[in-house]
């Protein structure tokens, strides 16, 4: 190691640390930067050597040992320029930086996990200055930690047009503010650097890369390259301006070379087309602008070349550009050199300028750019601060509300303090500013917060979606966006909000969009991975499928409004310039998405009516049960927000756990609330939910209302006390939906749904079904499945099992029955109804569950009135919601090739005594049943039973039965106060009072009362004013007073068939007007009489506190002061009179 020693000698003597950090840098560089060590070190050493003998011949050997004492005397060399260089660069003036140890490229990638920064000349106050100041700038970031190490290696050029730092043992990706081109292929030594070992969000550790946050320092200075002109005047000698360059492209000669001299004034984005990649960049000049195509070997001048520098190119041709119209534009050729970095208008000035820098007589920092090199960054305040006319433009004649906006290009200049969606290409600029790089092709590098970035020729866009930053900047094939500061903080956290592999950017890419759509389609994907993906610490990243459902979501929703396909030579090169963010659409009212959790937080508290004239009793009563019902849009009724809102979830039974357990449930990631759901019947009509399809299917609501009841058990004496919660003995209240399921968007259906549409004859696509775009499934789309991991299980299809096909007849309503003793020492009380169904075919086995295929000719038997009572207890009770009278249905017991676990057990009867009942089924928890809708029925099971008739208000009013069936609207609901000592089932979780009374009516506007008793039943939702619903299996009564009304039965069942507009209710229909005489002879409880008022014979005065609102009683003698009336009405018609 005589070369060791010499480089020792040249350093004088040394402490023993600086000895041994001496001898480790110098093994480093001759490991790994010396000719012998091969690799990249070896070429260049190979290419700045001078020349010699060739290695062959008799004398190998001896060339061979000069080679070796060469290779020895250049490591020397080479160690003692590191030396030097590390020893200008570090804060110790007296003494060498022990601390700092040199790292091979192949050391960095496997030993350093975490984003670092290395800065050689920093002192340890100056890192803390540095650190606090990245900290303060961006709350909640760490900066980034400090390490000590050295990088020397060579700057080369890597794939797509990329720089990489190599040595010996490897390459790492280099990125770089703006880079001068004579550092391509040098020997650097790079005292400040950030390391960040993989991408922002964490997941890939292949894409670690460095950050130059200085000026690397040249270790050896390159041969200079000839300046001459080439052939065709290709040289410094015969640069061209760029108005005679400008000429040249109008007047092309075959095989000319020129140089031209400009400032660039645009630089495109690099493209990779057909398996080619390329960049565009522009240079200037008073008015004239001439393109220049940058490809193949030259594609790292991507990072050279930044709007306002002055540079020169040497060596172009003219070639013709078939793609776009304006033809001709300038081409690198492989000759081509680009000079950067120079102010100088002449070429004779550039020329010595450059035979300066090129002679290496200095190396701290030899191409840095003087202040005057670029423009002046653009102030943020001189492009958004815009006059409201220019901000607001007239609205689009065509949708009201609606504008189309014109948006302008400006350039700008900012910090990334957020980032919204790497994968979508969302960030946000000085907390105000949002940025949108879908429109351009991924960055290698993706942007973090604390990055300060240089945008020009962007477009500038103002509330083009209301869920963004108002002020919105968006980049196109025609902008440039140049990072001129990296961060000084770690990589983001984990985004959620969407996948970081930009799904959303390459479906625009497919489906070209408008900018406002796009924007919206990336807030509804964060929400969607809010409300469906679960969080958690160790959840794992979010499924494509989640921007997939956006997508799919917003093709449904939104009108097709596009530009049509892009044309990205156009885009780039075309003046004036044409792009698709030219326009843009703002509307106020688009939808908004809420989980059910956000839904169900936005509730508005419940006033109760006021009144000073009310009486404690009347006030009381009326505060019993109130009612509010919001709708989702605000343009039908009272909105829950100032713009239409959307649901996203799945249908599902209801749980054992759930309030309502009558009705479906939609459920996301965050709770699950109930809902009172109607379908369309084939004649068109409304009838409720039947069809089983729809359970497991994830659907978005496009249209609801949501429902708020609220229950009070109150003592107040007055309205004047209503803000007095010590008058309140009990409070409860519910919350639900209502909602129409031809108001359902299907995102992800289940196989059943999948049958129902295909036998339907309507592939998915309408607004119930999938969108067009979205029927070719893609390969990324089987992820999908991840997002309904929670809904209804839909195994079993492998497994045996038996089924039977019924018509269900009739059922009862769900309430508590006596089973036994139930869990945790209950009195063994469980919910459950009963069911009468018509038994259409014989038990068949199945070798796997058919679901709702079809059906076989062998499930149809003769035509027989066998009738079978399905009882459902416990946890079978969730099937209530969808087993409807006159629907048919194929029960389905899993796991089993037995039919006699389908065959109901008869009552055993009595010698003389003839049975009457049916056969019954204790329907059990694992059985299932799967909707048969009309095409998949055979015909004759379709019309071999009629439904049972329903009858009308009216008709039950004129009837004589005991027992009706009828479907009316409901006018009125009245709450019924319990009556002491008799409180609500504990099951009911209600005390204020125990029943309901329903004022029904029809069209011809007669009415009748219906009195529900709920003390042992659950609460049924949906009994509003302006739903209609059918009461199967009322007793009809008659009051002493004569009148007709009805009452609940154990066997009676409440179902909502239609809902009304509850937001806006129409006024109920007028009672029937009518004379006194025949108002007393008829049967109607309710009419508008007419008659003549004859006297008044009683009249009563009442006062009321002003106070407390209590009726006011005068104590004289004992005896209560009171005045009353009474009036005579003579009627009009025939001879009758009646007292008032």
């Amino acid at each position: 190691m005589g070369s060791l020693q010499v480089f020792l000698d040249r350093f004088g003597p040394s402490s023993q640390a600086e000895s041994g950090w001496l001898q480790n840098l110098f093994t480093f560089v001759h490991q790994h930067l010396s000719p012998c060590a091969g690799g990249p070190a070896h070429c260049a050493a190979v290419d700045q050597s001078a020349a010699g003998e060739p290695i062959c011949g008799p004398a190998h050997s001896i060339n061979q040992s000069a080679s070796g004492a060469s290779c020895d005397q250049g490591v020397c060399e080479l160690s003692v320029c590191v030396v030097e260089k590390i020893q200008e660069q570090s804060c110790l003036s007296s003494s060498r930086p022990v601390s700092y140890r040199p790292l091979s490229v192949s050391e960095l990638l496997s030993q350093q996990h975490l984003a670092c920064v290395s800065n050689l000349s920093w002192s340890t106050n100056q890192h803390r200055a540095w650190a606090g100041e990245a900290e303060l700038s961006l709350p909640g970031q760490r900066a980034l930690p400090r390490v000590s190490l050295l990088l020397i290696g060579w700057l080369r050029e890597g794939r797509g047009g990329e720089w990489r730092l190599a040595d010996g043992s490897g390459s790492v990706r280099c990125e770089l503010t703006c880079p001068s081109p004579l550092w391509m292929n040098r020997l650097v030594f790079l005292p400040h650097w950030n390391y960040i070992p993989h991408d922002a969000s964490g997941r890939d550790q292949e894409r670690g890369h460095l950050e130059l946050i200085g000026s690397p320092e040249l270790l050896r200075p390159r041969a200079e390259q000839g300046l001459a002109a080439g052939p065709g005047g290709a040289g410094l000698d015969g640069a061209l301006s760029v108005r005679e360059a400008a000429g040249v492209l109008r007047n092309r000669v075959r095989g000319q070379r020129v140089s031209v001299v400009g400032q660039v004034g645009s630089v495109r984005p690099l493209l990779e087309v057909a398996g080619s990649s390329f960049f565009f960049f522009c240079l200037v000049e008073d008015e004239q602008t001439v393109p220049v195509l940058v490809k193949d070997s030259n594609l790292w001048w991507s990072q050279c070349v930044c709007v306002g520098l002055r540079v020169c190119v040497t060596a172009l041709r003219v070639c013709v550009l078939r793609g776009w119209r304006g033809n001709n534009v300038l081409c690198v050729t492989d000759r081509s050199q680009i000079h950067t970095g120079y102010t100088q208008h002449h070429t004779h000035t550039l020329k010595q300028t450059l035979e300066h820098t090129l002679s290496g007589t200095t190396h701290s920092q030899p191409h840095t750019h003087s202040e005057e090199s670029e423009p002046p960054p653009p102030s943020p305040d001189d492009h958004l601060q815009m006059d409201q006319e220019e901000a607001e433009p007239e609205e689009d004649p065509v949708q009201s509300g609606v504008r189309i906006k014109r948006s302008r290009v400006i350039s700008y200049q900012g910090t990334v303090t957020e980032v919204v969606s790497e994968g979508a290409g969302l960030y946000v600029l000085d907390r105000k500013v949002g940025l949108c790089l879908a429109y351009q092709p991924p960055g290698r590098r993706k942007l973090r917060p604390g990055d300060q970035v240089e945008l020009h020729h962007v477009h500038f866009l103002y509330r083009p979606c209301p869920d963004l930053p108002p002020s919105m900047l968006c980049c196109c094939l025609g902008s440039s966006l140049r990072v001129t500061a990296f961060s000084r903080v770690g990589g983001a956290s984990c985004d959620r909000s969407c996948p970081g592999d930009g799904v959303l950017p390459r479906l625009l890419l497919q489906n070209n969009r408008g900018v406002d759509q796009y924007l919206w389609t990336c807030h509804l994907a964060s929400q969607l991975a809010h409300s469906l993906v679960p969080a958690g610490p160790h959840h794992p990243p979010l499924p494509q499928c989640v921007c997939l459902l956006s997508w799919k979501l917003s093709e449904t929703l939104w009108t097709p409004r596009g530009p049509g396909p892009r044309d990205i030579y156009s885009e780039m090169l075309d003046q004036p310039h044409s792009c698709p963010l030219d326009q843009y659409q703002v509307d106020p009212c688009v939808p908004q998405l809420l989980s059910v959790s956000e839904l169900l937080q936005s509730l508005s508290s419940l006033l109760p009516p006021g009144g000073s004239g009310l009486s404690r009793s009347q006030v009381n009563s009326a505060l019993s049960w109130s009612c509010r019902t919001l709708t989702s849009d605000p343009g039908t009724g009272d909105g829950l927000r100032p713009r239409p809102l959307l649901l996203v979830g799945v249908l599902q039974l209801p749980s054992e756990r759930s309030e309502f357990r009558q009705t479906l449930q939609l459920r996301d990631a965050t709770a699950a609330v109930g809902c009172v759901a109607t379908e369309t019947r084939e004649d068109g009509g409304q009838r409720a939910a039947f069809n089983t399809a729809w359970i497991g299917s994830l659907v978005c609501v496009r249209r609801f209302a949501m429902v708020t009841e609220r229950f009070l058990q109150s003592e107040f004496p007055s309205c004047q006390h209503l803000d007095q919660d010590r008058f309140i003995s009990h409070r409860s209240g519910r919350v639900y939906l209502q909602f129409s399921l031809d108001h359902l968007v299907i995102l992800c259906p289940s196989v059943t749904m999948v049958t129902h549409l295909r036998m339907k004859g309507a592939e998915p696509g309408s607004d119930e079904e999938e969108s067009s775009a979205m029927k070719k499934r893609r390969p990324d789309e089987a992820v999908s499945s991840s997002v309904t991991m929670t809904t209804l299980p839909e195994g079993g299809a492998s497994l045996p099992c038996v089924t039977m096909v019924i018509k269900v007849e009739s059922k009862g309503g769900v309430a508590w029955r006596n089973t036994g003793m139930g869990r945790d020492g209950e009195a063994g009380l469980e919910l459950g109804f009963s069911a009468t169904a018509l038994l259409i075919g014989p038990v068949v086995s199945w070798g796997r569950d058919p679901r709702n295929e079809p059906m076989m000719e062998r499930e149809a038997g003769p035509e027989r009135e066998e009738k079978v009572l399905l009882v459902f207890s416990g946890v079978a009770a969730r099937w209530f919601p969808v087993l409807q009278p006159s629907s048919v249905y194929r029960l389905t017991a899993l796991n089993t090739q037995d039919p006699s676990v389908l065959i109901g057990s008869s009552v055993p009867g009595q010698r003389g005594a003839e049975l009457h009942s049916d056969s019954s089924l204790q329907v059990r928890s694992d059985w299932r049943f799967h909707t048969l809708t009309r095409p998949l029925l055979l015909l004759h099971t379709w019309t071999q039973t009629p439904p049972p008739p329903v009858l009308t208000v009216s008709q039950v009013l004129d009837c004589r039965s005991e027992v009706v069936s009828f479907q009316g609207r409901i006018s009125e609901r009245v709450g019924l106060m319990a009556r002491k000592g008799r409180a609500g089932h504990a099951h009911t979780g209600r005390h204020a009072h125990s029943g309901v009374r329903l004022t029904m009516c029809d069209q011809s506007g007669r009415s009748l009362c219906v009195y529900l008793d709920l003390s042992h039943a659950p609460y049924t939702p949906g009994l509003l004013p302006g739903n209609e619903v059918l009461l199967s299996r009322f007793l009809r009564k008659i009051s002493r007073s004569g009148g007709v009304y009805c009452s609940l039965s154990p066997v009676s069942c409440v179902t909502v068939t239609s809902l009304g507009d509850s937001c806006r209710l129409a006024p109920p229909p007028p009672a029937p007007s009518m004379h006194l005489a025949q108002w007393a002879s008829s049967r109607c409880v309710q009419a508008q009489v007419r008659g003549h008022l004859v006297c008044v014979l009683h009249l009563q005065l009442q006062w009321s506190c002003c106070r407390c609102g209590s009726v006011y009683t005068q104590v004289g003698d004992g005896r209560r002061d009171g005045r009353g009336s009474r009036l005579v009405v003579r009627a009009t018609g025939p001879d009758c009179a009646g007292i008032g």
